[in-house]
Formats: C-alpha cells, structure tokens, sequence
C-alpha cells in the first residue's frame, strides 16, 4: 500500500468513527423518543445527621451531578425558598429537603469544596436560589451551557442537550409540582434524581468528546464543522 493510500484508508477509517451531533434540535422531534429513567439509588435527605452521612460519601467523589427545585409561585409578588437540592453520583441521587433542615454547615461546606467538581445547567440560577436560604461561596462548578457551547451545540436546557446526545426525553411533568410537600412523590424523587443524574452524564460524554474530537457538528443549514 502506498503512502497516499494508506493515508486515504487512515482518513476513511476516521470518519466511520465520527459521532455525528446535531447543534439543535426540535421539540417535535422528542416526542417520540424513550422516557429517561433513573435505575439507581434513591436518597431522601431530612434530617441534619442523614445530610452530615451524605455528605461524607459525596465528599470521596471527584465529580457529581447538581440541580435545585423550588416551589413554584403562581401568585405575583410571591416567591418560595429553594425546597430540595440535588447531588447525584452514577449509581446514587441525594435529596436534600432544605425545606426542612435548610443549609447546614456540611452542605454549605461541600458546595464551597473548589476540589469536586460538581456539573449542572444554569447555575446561577441555581445559585441565587441557594442564596435565598443561606451565605454560601460556590466552587467548583461546570456550567454545561458553556461546556456543550464549546463544542457547538446551540441548546441552553437540559432536556434538549440530553436528546441530543442520547436520543431519550427527560420528562419535565413534575417541574412545576409542589417541592415543599411533606412528602415527595416516587414521581417527584425521580424527576429529582434524573435532573442531576443527567447533568452528570452529559459531563462525562462531553469531556470524553472533547478529548478525543472524535465528532462533528451538523447545523440547522446542514454545513458540518469539524472539531
């Protein structure tokens, strides 16, 4: 084989291997697709000595997935604390009802721990929220906006980059439910757990994309940039 060949064969064999990601994606286009469901462990966090136990298994993670949920105002002028913050690793969702025990020292210390890394969408939303309840310095978080952004995918929600990526729809039926009941459905717990499950798992393939470049972006106007 000569070297021409051999370098045709090379850029062949590439492309084959490249992972085709589209920069945006239509609602209509999710509908049919597969519900996300979390298979793992599900934790329910109210009590400050449950949150001082979870907190210590999260500590020995180097990345975790995040999210937080209020309840929502359906009144003007009428704002709610943030009820429940989420931490997920691959097999385990923690809930944290800071409805019920707020922000204690292990918490607000773990969310101001620069050495994990914790991945969630729209965070300072997330932040202002958290604000509302205590005094607290983020640190180390990932922002997936801008880490998809990096690579050329236009969507800003959860819900639209992860059926990008996987081709699954995460259900968005029980973000406006009451997060500050006092108890949580299985379909509250799930959501929950899916959100930060999910940010999660975006992190780890974008970071594997990004390492390799193994993928291009195919845009709206079908022109192909590759990275």
């Amino acid at each position: 084989m000569d070297s021409a060949t051999r370098i045709m064969t090379q850029i062949f064999q590439c492309k084959i291997f490249m992972i085709e990601i589209y920069s945006k994606i239509e609602k209509t286009s999710m509908s049919d697709m597969p519900k996300v469901t979390f298979d793992g462990i599900i934790e329910e966090i109210d009590t400050i000595e449950k949150a001082e136990e979870a907190i210590e298994k999260l500590s020995k993670e180097k990345i975790v997935g995040f999210d937080t949920e209020t309840k929502p105002s359906f009144v003007k002028g009428v704002n709610h604390k943030v009820a429940l913050l989420q931490f997920s690793t691959e097999r385990t969702a923690y809930l944290f009802r800071l409805n019920i025990i707020g922000i204690p020292k292990c918490i607000a210390d773990f969310l101001s721990d620069s050495k994990i890394i914790k991945v969630g969408i729209a965070v300072r939303d997330d932040f202002n929220s958290l604000g509302s309840r205590s005094r607290v310095t983020p640190a180390g978080f990932v922002d997936l906006t801008d880490l998809s952004g990096e690579i050329g995918i236009e969507e800003k929600g959860l819900q639209k980059i992860y059926a990008i990526l996987f081709g699954r729809k995460i259900s968005k039926s029980q973000q406006l439910s009451n997060w500050e009941a006092e108890s949580l459905t299985e379909g509250q717990r799930q959501y929950a757990a899916i959100d930060a499950w999910a940010c999660l798992k975006i992190y780890t393939y974008l970071s594997k994309l990004k390492k390799n470049g193994k993928y291009r972006i195919v845009r709206n106007d079908a022109e192909e940039s590759n990275t």
